[in-house]
């Protein structure tokens, strides 16, 4: 990225190790332009950074199958299967060793 396209507040990600997050303030140091980023608190070279973005797909898919699976679950605890397979056990732990 360049000095123009830096704002503070930006989300960016530094491709090298995946971390994103926003920029807290800029600092030049020996001639060479560093963004802080508030998730690291690390001074990263702007000229590495690229702008983040959100994927609001993956987050709202994510939801809908954790809805699921939580339906899902409470199903099969509200169902005989549960209770058949509670009949089944003697209450006994047996660690062994």
């Amino acid at each position: 990225m360049l000095a123009e396209e830096i704002a503070l507040g930006m989300r960016v990600r530094y491709p090298r190790t995946g971390t994103t997050g926003k920029i807290l303030r800029t600092e030049q140091v020996k001639g060479i332009i560093f963004a802080e980023l508030d998730s690291t608190s690390l001074l990263y070279r702007i000229d590495q950074l690229i702008p983040a973005t959100t994927n609001e797909k993956t987050t709202t898919t994510l939801i809908e199958d954790a809805k699921k699976v939580i339906t899902r679950e409470r199903e099969f605890a509200a169902g005989n299967e549960l209770q058949e397979a509670l009949k089944n056990i003697d209450q006994s732990c047996e660690g062994g060793g």
